[in-house]
């Protein structure tokens, strides 16, 4: 199974790269996902990416034997934003290969929808099948409150942006991929099993993503509930996109780092996003970890083999 999935990765990435309207983002995807390919041994590729969001870095301490990669070392454009340390670790956890991306690159740094998700497609590339992401999020429900975590049931893409625009690369996906069920349900489940074997609160609701980088206004927020979202952050939606497309399986979780302006009259500032992030840090990560053993097998993966 390890060699098949092998030969189907290399010839994926030689597709896309191949491909005249390969673009510079996915260059960088097609890249590191070569790197990976040719320094891991197939028996130890991920078979689950994690995905860390602002002041949730730790993580990746969980994992045995890890091999650490810097974004640099693998042509990924490395984080400018505090609490992303822009690192990929690779490493066994709950009898699973794991790979966690320390670090994500937003669309308002300035980045192009594929440079910002060519970590997640490398990872697609190289076959990896499920993919969970973190992040910090602002709460809308006024049932939540700061500090809580909210399981992902659907988006609402705000952004403007989608990194499946322009020319159709047919080895990464269809042009026309279905978004019905973008969060996997046996993902969500498996969050759900953890967190009630752990004891662990969990909300769950749909993500509204923007552009950012400023707060959004009360106004806005009023707009937002009217949609139907319960919490509102900066990331997120291009990854999920990208990595449904690409065929893999999708769950995620928002930290409620904040409440949303006009629900709080606080000011809304990062260093709490990192403060609140931090301090949910280590739950997160149990739940996470949890969630892993959860998980269930998909054709191609070899974990707890």
């Amino acid at each position: 199974m390890a060699a098949e999935r092998e030969v189907t990765a290399r010839d994926r990435i030689a597709q896309v790269e191949g491909h005249p309207a390969c673009s510079p983002g996915l260059t960088r995807a097609c890249r590191a996902a070569r790197v990976l390919a040719e320094t891991l041994d197939p028996e130890s590729w991920p078979d689950v990416a994690v995905v860390l969001g602002s002041g949730l870095a730790g993580f990746e301490d969980r994992l045995a034997m890890p091999r650490r990669f810097p974004f640099r070392e693998l042509g990924l454009p490395e984080p400018t934003v505090a609490g992303h340390q822009g690192v990929l670790v690779i490493g066994r956890l709950e009898h699973r290969q794991v790979a966690v991306l320390s670090g994500r690159i937003h669309l308002y740094e300035g980045h192009d929808p594929d440079t910002a998700c060519a970590a997640v497609r490398a990872m697609a590339l190289i076959g990896t099948p499920w993919l969970l992401l973190s992040n910090a999020a602002g709460g809308l429900n006024p049932a939540f409150q700061v500090g809580d975590l909210m399981v992902i049931r659907d988006h609402v893409n705000l952004m403007g942006q989608n990194p499946l625009r322009g020319p159709h690369i047919e080895a990464l996906g269809p042009r026309f991929p279905d978004m019905t069920r973008a969060y996997d349900p046996a993902g969500r489940q498996a969050f759900r099993q953890a967190a009630e074997a752990l004891g662990i609160a969990l909300q769950e609701g749909v993500y509204l993503g923007v552009l950012g980088p400023s707060y959004e206004t009360p106004a806005e927020i009023r707009a937002f509930r009217a949609l139907g979202a319960d919490a509102v952050g900066m990331s997120t939606v291009p990854e999920v996109i990208a990595a449904h497309h690409a065929g893999m399986r999708v769950a995620g979780v928002s930290v409620i780092t904040n409440l949303a302006a006009g629900i709080s009259t606080a000011i809304l500032s990062h260093e709490e996003v990192k403060a609140v992030g931090l301090e949910a840090g280590r739950r997160l990560g149990d739940l996470f970890q949890r969630t892993l053993s959860f998980l269930p097998e998909t054709p191609g993966a070899h974990g707890g083999q």
